[in-house]
């Protein structure tokens, strides 16, 4: 939805890295010239802060801002919000917007490819001076299976079946995807499980998901398998993934997040192997793109229509 009407005059609060708040404020300047748009801690009259985008609201978020309206969320993710903390009747948005996207598309995308023609292999090859020729099978036969069919998971699956994968997707409820196999529900996670090559966790973080990547997770994978971690620290029981590694119930894992993040300098990840490790830079908001979807839910605020990624309190995302 776009629409060039103004919008009532308001406050809107950004509450998150200043540098990228400076970009939406040349955004909402163009776009929304009869907002108010603030960054923290300049929060002006708070009476009048209608609107807050967040990583980490303030506490006692009703009681400094009695008339506050909407709070929209600066990242993709909502589970840094307690929402015990907010106030029962504020709808909460986590962001959808296409920097998010395409920004976890290319990076499953990379780590898929890369464990699809074994170049974990061939990086401690070289390291021993190792000059080895693998196998290399087709696109077709690697099966890749994606944890979670939100608008990331959906458009990683799309991403890797144009590449020829043989593709398949699991998520709490049922969805349908042209030439996918998807799979809903704990009843159908064990089939899900039993037919990969390489599983990608895209789940969003709820009391459900915490601990999932667990060893019987782990179990019920085909001997092998490879794990690309790209949803929430506290999903992966590091011990499990360790010990599964050890047996070589798992090849390699890819792991964009962890817990704590960052690891201790101590930790067995660091330096294992087969686990290869980026600082949560999978995908990142883009400050101009996030700027406009937001304005563009204020309009549907303001019209009555539903806000993209309004979240449902009742299911954590």
């Amino acid at each position: 939805m776009s629409s060039t009407a103004p919008l009532p005059p308001a406050t809107f609060l950004y509450k998150s890295d200043p540098v990228r708040g400076q970009q939406w404020a040349d955004v909402f300047r163009e776009r929304a010239p009869e907002i108010d748009f603030r960054i923290w801690p300049d929060i002006g009259d708070p009476a009048k802060v209608r609107f807050l985008a967040a990583w980490e609201p303030p506490e006692q978020l009703a009681e400094r801002f009695p008339h506050l309206e909407v709070l929209f969320s600066s990242g993709a993710g909502v589970d840094q919000f307690n929402f015990n903390a907010l106030p029962t009747h504020l709808p909460v948005v986590r962001m959808v917007e296409p920097g998010i996207v395409q920004g976890m598309v290319e990076y499953v995308t990379r780590a898929v490819l890369d464990l699809h023609r074994d170049m974990p292999q061939y990086r401690r090859q070289q390291q021993r001076g190792e000059w080895r020729p693998l196998p290399v099978r087709p696109a077709s036969q690697r099966r890749v299976g994606v944890l979670g069919l939100g608008s990331l998971g959906q458009a990683v699956l799309q991403q890797l079946q144009g590449m020829g994968f043989a593709c398949a997707g699991w998520s709490r409820s049922r969805h349908h995807l042209e030439g996918i196999g998807c799979y809903a529900g704990n009843d159908e996670l064990p089939e899900f499980l039993e037919k990969l090559d390489i599983l990608v966790c895209l789940l969003p973080l709820t009391d459900s998901t915490r601990g999932f990547l667990n060893a019987d997770l782990f179990s019920r994978l085909p001997p092998g398998t490879s794990l690309v971690h790209v949803g929430r620290g506290p999903q992966l029981v590091t011990s499990d993934l360790l010990a599964a590694l050890a047996t070589g119930q798992l090849a390699e894992a890819v792991l964009d997040v962890t817990d704590p993040e960052p690891l201790p300098a101590s930790h067995p990840m660091w330096l294992h192997p087969h686990v290869q490790i980026t600082p949560h830079i999978a995908s990142m908001t883009q400050p101009l793109s996030a700027a406009a979807v937001v304005i563009d839910n204020l309009h549907r605020f303001h019209a009555g229509t539903p806000m993209t990624g309004l979240v449902d309190r009742t299911r954590g995302y």
